[in-house]
């Protein structure tokens, strides 16, 4: 006997909601990273809040790293410069960063961060979704988990998970922010401003708005295989808008405290859209990336980058 149209559509539902609840209730279901401010964990609806101290083969994370369930995903929020915004841009272990939240079977990771806006439309307290980035930083050996024996090249022609990036765009506009979609990140190394100079400079490249930590964590979580991509909350023109009193930290605060509401409304919009698979083409970057024959690996950096390397080995 066939079943009418209406009676196999609701079994088929049926049997997407179980297989959904099997999914949302299992260890192995991808967890969620949100890297960022300290009190962005402080969302509606997030529970089982628990604190996780993790320690990596490349030292200390920030700081311990706040675990719980929104929406029946597993989210694990990471403060950046560490509770009390202890460490400077140039003292963030961002490998032991990306690595903890690896370890933890993070495969989508969402970078909240402030940023300083080189063009004219994008003001204090607009939200830019950067698909872009230009390097201006001094520490590149330590941007990567390669190295000691094995040689890995990762593809970052496109540094930004545009899957990931297209549904905080859609959030985003959803809640009623004022959103600049792509846009190039250039990253410095700080802990200063720009002078005036250096930034008229950016400006004239082409750049749309400046920063201190994000590309690093856009490049090592392409190495761990994590789709990342960038809520930029913009706080100050930088320093090139002579009109303006040169950037602050109190300016930038006041903009970030206005602008944490937006980010953690965004946060718990976007959550649920995630996917429960991990098969973005971020997640298999490294398939052609390693360059030492395999023969060559040593076994004590193969054991530091197990989380890493697992499906090779």
């Amino acid at each position: 006997m066939t079943l009418p149209r209406f009676q196999l559509a609701a079994a088929h539902s049926l049997l997407l909601s179980r297989r959904m609840s099997e999914l949302t209730h299992s260890s192995d279901l991808p967890a969620i990273g949100i890297i960022g401010g300290s009190g962005l964990y402080d969302i509606d609806g997030f529970s089982d809040r628990e604190e996780l101290s993790i320690s990596t083969p490349f030292g200390e994370p920030s700081d311990k790293i706040i675990s719980g369930t929104l929406a029946g995903r597993r989210v694990y929020f990471l403060p950046r410069h560490g509770k009390g915004h202890r460490l400077m841009p140039t003292e963030l272990n961002h490998r032991a960063n990306i690595y903890a939240l690896r370890s933890l079977n993070v495969r989508f990771i969402i970078a909240v961060t402030a940023v300083g806006s080189l063009k004219e439309e994008y003001k204090p307290r607009d939200i830019v979704l950067p698909d872009q980035f230009f390097d201006r930083t001094s520490r590149r050996e330590h941007h990567t988990f390669f190295g000691r024996g094995i040689v890995g090249h990762v593809s970052f022609a496109e540094p930004i998970s545009e899957s990931l990036r297209s549904l905080l765009s859609e959030e985003a506009k959803g809640a009623g922010c004022t959103v600049h979609d792509r846009g190039t990140y250039v990253n410095m190394d700080g802990p200063a401003f720009s002078t005036r100079a250096e930034s008229n400079a950016n400006r004239q490249l082409g750049f749309d708005i400046i920063g201190m930590t994000n590309l690093p964590e856009a490049k090592l979580a392409r190495e761990a295989e994590i789709a990342l991509a960038t809520i930029a909350l913009v706080t100050d023109y930088d320093c090139w808008k002579v009109e303006e009193e040169p950037v602050t930290v109190e300016a930038v605060i006041g903009h970030l405290l206005a602008n944490a509401a937006k980010a953690k409304e965004i946060l718990a919009r976007v959550i649920p859209r995630i996917p429960i698979e991990a098969n973005w083409p971020e997640h298999r970057a490294l398939d052609t990336a390693i360059i030492t024959e395999k023969s060559h690996w040593p076994s004590e950096t193969v054991d530091s980058l197990r989380c890493i390397l697992g499906r090779f080995v």
